[in-house]
């Protein structure tokens, strides 16, 4: 949109301005700095254990203990790293991300607020 209101002289907030400030972009680096190299790691893992089960499928086979087999424990393994990297990730968010989205989202409301 091309009219585009100016939200200082109405009272507003910028939040063009806001997502452009510095503490707005560490935080997104932040978040960024855990998000992606977590994701690529999982992604690399989750086409391994595929290209396995397409390609290999004697090593995938082979028995561990009874009738439990590398596949199935490789398998488990993707349910288990997708929790631990979701509990990972909100411990993270808890300790690194929040404190700081919290000032950004109270100076955001004391902004609106005197206005």
């Amino acid at each position: 949109m091309t009219d585009r209101i100016d939200d200082e002289s109405a009272g507003g907030i910028d939040y063009v301005a806001v997502e452009e400030s510095p503490r707005f972009q560490t935080l997104k680096k932040t978040q960024r700095s855990f998000i992606f190299p977590l994701a690529a790691l999982f992604l690399i893992w989750y086409f391994v254990y595929v290209l396995l089960a397409a390609f290999a499928p004697e090593f995938m086979g082979q028995r561990v203990w009874g009738d439990i087999t590398i596949g199935l424990l490789l398998g488990l393994g993707q349910f288990i790293s997708t929790f631990a990297i979701t509990m990972g990730y909100v411990s993270f968010a808890n300790r690194k991300l929040d404190p700081k989205a919290q000032e950004i989202r109270e100076d955001l409301e004391n902004t609106e607020v005197q206005a």
